[in-house]
C-alpha cells in the first residue's frame, strides 16, 4: 500500500493545490491529512493564498481518496461543508505490516501516548516540524506542514511505501 501523508493545510489554497499536484505525481492509495485543514488558528499568520472555500471545493473533489483526523482547528461546522469524515480524533492504519496511530498531535502527542503497543508507530501533525524519532517502544513521525512550516523546516509530507517512510518537499 502507498499512502501520501500531510498535514496542518490551514486554509491556503496554494499549498492544498501543491499538495493536490503531489498527490496526482505520486499516485498513493490513499491521502491521509493529519488535521488543519480550513482555519489558520490564531497563533499562525495567514498562509499564502488563505482561501479555505477553495480548498473545501479541492478536497471535496477528491473525497473518496482522503482519510482524515480532526486537528485543533476543526469545528463541527467544517464538518458541515466538508464530503468527508474530519472529526475523528484518531485513526488506526494498518498498512504494510506496520501499525499505525494517526492523529493531528493536540491531544495524543509524546507527552499524552495513547495505548500502543511495542513497535506502533505514532503519526502526528499539529508541531509544524518533521520529525522521525526511534524510542524504546514506538516510533514517532511528524510529516511537518505543508502550509506553515516551521523551524526552517521546508513545506513537507511523507510517502509511506512497501513500510518506508520518506520525506517529500511541495517545492
Amino acid at each position: 500500500m502507498k499512502l501520501m501523508i500531510a498535514s496542518d493545510i490551514h486554509g491556503s489554497a496554494y499549498y492544498c493545490r501543491k499538495v493536490i499536484e503531489a498527490f496526482d505525481i505520486e499516485k498513493p492509495d490513499r491521502l491521509v491529512l493529519l488535521g488543519d485543514l480550513l482555519y489558520h488558528g490564531p497563533r499562525n499568520d495567514l498562509p499564502k493564498e488563505y482561501e479555505p472555500k477553495k480548498v473545501i471545493e479541492m478536497l471535496n473533489n477528491i473525497a473518496d481518496k482522503l482519510l482524515c483526523v480532526r486537528g485543533n482547528c476543526e469545528a463541527e461546522v467544517d464538518q458541515m461543508v466538508l464530503a468527508f469524515p474530519v472529526m475523528a480524533d484518531y485513526a488506526y492504519i494498518v498498512a504494510d505490516g506496520l501499525n499505525i496511530f494517526a492523529t493531528h498531535g493536540h491531544v495524543f502527542n509524546n507527552d499524552n501516548l495513547p495505548k500502543l503497543q511495542k513497535g506502533d508507530i505514532l503519526l502526528h501533525g499539529h508541531t509544524h516540524v518533521p520529525a522521525d524519532i526511534k524510542f524504546e517502544n514506538y516510533r514517532y513521525i511528524n510529516p511537518g506542514s505543508v502550509s506553515i512550516p516551521k523551524e526552517g523546516s521546508a513545506h513537507s509530507y511523507l510517502i509511506m511505501e512497501n513500510g518506508i517512510f520518506t520525506f517529500k518537499s511541495l517545492e
